[in-house]
């Protein structure tokens, strides 16, 4: 092939050889050399001349082709990579290697729709920095206005040009600018000059430079889809990833599905619940990656995709193998594209266990200590240790409980037990006290802690008329062998409260003598009697009906105890 293409270039030395030989002879004939016969000279002169053309016409395609070697060769070139400014360089340095100019300048539309000069290059291979990018705007806005190249080879003589301050400011003389079109859509321009030398460009070169300009276009526009795309590309994978990690920080479980309830999508938190890894959820359907609740979840999803409408709140108690007893709250919503259509199901999973235990255990306290005290509790300041202050102690017990005991079995034991335990405890929390503790068949509780309570002997008081009626009533539900009596011991004075343990097991508690005197009263109180100190009855006299009482001696006091019987209130 490269022969066959050559082959012009031999064929034009050979015409050139013969046409000189044609002219020696010519010569010599109008010399008188040589007596040829008539019309020789004529017909040597024409076949000169016919020579001649035939050198000019072989010259002008032995150039055309060259020009098709080297459009094939830079459409080789310039489709060989995808990044646009690499693209971009090549076009250009071939541009002006094609066209022989002296710098050559590629521009394309900015996002504001301007031409804006992309890459310059000048005949050394070199960058052309911004100082030296002078070019005839003027021939650019017609070549973008009508579309069409323009070649001139003396811009500063040209008629269409007289007088454009570019033109003469910068002394362009060779011009030569071609449109960038994809489409029949104008992109850009390629804009060639020399500053220099007139003449340089043709029509030859025009024609070159806008088949080129076409392969160029192509080529551009490719690399800016690629940059695009990879640009594109780039932000879904950033967007990916922000997913990724939006998914992996949320506690709640997110499980998805398609319309074939096949699992597409499970967070590190929904395996923490499911107590499976991601192999064993996605890709599974959602009957066995969920096989626990299967039975309750089934139906409830077949009503999601009927009726198109979210299932919030969906609370489900049940086993699983590795923990237990579970408690889950689940979210059933359609999962929808950006077109608003239905492509499978989304479920937010949290895992209640932890928090329903917490529940049961502050329900538990709450049995024990008053609702408005624990409301009032800050666990974040509570400290090992105590804090002195006055408080009115109760102490109450069952009597006969010890010789009830001994012909009852124990769970039945348990169960009256607990009976006349309740109305005591429910008596106390009713008045806002706190229960310090159980003691066999005994309860200990005291009031105005951790709580102020300005009332809180009067309050001690109205607890144990409270137990006295409590008692009354079970009387009415309890068969006469478990008809049990009580008694009640109240003092009022200081005591320390507090935090007593350790790190690992806390009691909250009073510890004084006021608590040991407290107990004192109700140990010497008679059956269903309910006694108060001297000091909790200078509290209360005037709200309280209560009569003398004999002194008491007892033990660890070396002075009787001032006691009052409570009869009611006034």
């Amino acid at each position: 092939m490269n022969s066959e293409l050559t082959r012009p270039r031999t064929v034009h030395d050979q015409l050139l050889t013969l046409s000189a030989q044609a002219g020696k002879i010519r010569a010599e004939l109008e010399a008188g050399k040589f007596k040829l016969p008539k019309n020789t000279l004529e017909d040597l002169t024409n076949l000169q001349s016919s020579l001649s053309q035939i050198g000019e016409k072989m010259e002008a395609y032995q150039r055309e082709n060259s020009n098709m070697l080297a459009l094939a060769d830079v459409g080789q070139v310039i489709n060989s990579s995808l990044e646009l400014d690499e693209v971009l360089r090549i076009v250009m340095d071939n541009i002006v290697r094609l066209t022989k100019a002296e710098r050559g300048f590629l521009m394309l539309r900015d996002e504001h729709g301007e031409m804006a000069i992309r890459m310059g290059r000048n005949w050394e291979m070199e960058s052309i920095n911004s100082s030296e990018k002078n070019v005839s705007r003027t021939v650019v806005q017609r070549v973008i206005d009508t579309g069409e190249a323009i070649v001139t080879t003396n811009a500063q003589e040209d008629q269409r040009f007289l007088g454009q301050e570019s033109i003469v400011a910068f002394n362009l003389r060779s011009i030569l600018c071609v449109p960038l079109k994809v489409k029949n859509e104008l992109i850009g321009v390629i804009y060639a000059d020399n500053r220099i030398r007139t003449g340089i460009f043709a029509e030859t070169e025009r024609d070159l430079l806008g088949a080129f300009a076409n392969q160029a276009a192509v080529a551009i526009e490719n690399a800016r889809l690629f940059s695009s795309l990879k640009h594109t590309l780039e932000e879904v994978t950033a967007l990916k990833n922000l997913m990724d990690n939006v998914f992996a920080s949320i506690a709640s479980g997110v499980i998805t599905a398609d319309i074939q309830d096949k699992v597409t999508l499970a967070n590190k938190a929904a395996e923490n619940i499911l107590g499976a890894d991601s192999i064993d959820i996605i890709g599974h359907f959602l009957n066995e990656a969920l096989a626990s609740v299967s039975g309750e979840l089934g139906p409830r999803l077949t009503e999601v995709r009927d009726t198109d409408k979210a299932i919030v709140d969906l609370e489900i108690s049940h086993f699983l193998p590795n923990r237990g007893n579970v408690d889950w709250r689940l979210n059933l919503s359609p999962l929808k594209d950006a077109g608003q259509k239905t492509q499978g199901v989304a479920i937010v999973l949290d895992d209640l266990t932890e928090r329903k235990k917490l529940e049961a255990q502050r329900r538990l306290f709450e049995r024990m200590v008053s609702p408005a005290v624990i409301e009032q509790l800050d666990p974040n300041s509570l400290q090992l240790g105590g804090k002195r202050t006055n408080i009115t102690v109760l102490f109450a017990d069952i009597r006969g409980f010890t010789t009830y005991s001994e012909s009852l079995a124990p769970e039945k034991l348990v169960f009256i037990l607990n009976r006349y335990l309740a109305a005591m405890a429910e008596a106390v929390l009713a008045q806002e006290g706190t229960i310090d503790k159980f003691m066999g068949d005994a309860i200990m509780a005291w009031f105005n802690a951790p709580v102020p309570q300005p009332d809180h002997t009067l309050r001690a008081v109205k607890t144990a008329l409270a137990i006295r009626e409590s008692v009354e009533n079970l009387y009415k539900e309890l068969p006469v062998d478990s008809h049990l009596a009580f008694g009640v011991g109240i003092h009022y004075g200081d005591a320390v409260l507090g935090l007593i343990g350790t790190e690992k097991r806390l009691e909250y508690t009073a510890i004084s003598d006021s608590v040991n005197t407290a107990k004192r009263i109700q140990e010497n109180s008679a059956k269903n009697q309910i006694l108060i100190s001297r000091e909790a009855h200078e509290r209360v006299k005037n709200e309280v009906e209560a009569k003398p009482h004999a002194d008491m001696s007892v033990k660890g006091k070396t002075q009787p105890i001032e006691v009052f019987e409570v009869l009611g209130l006034k």
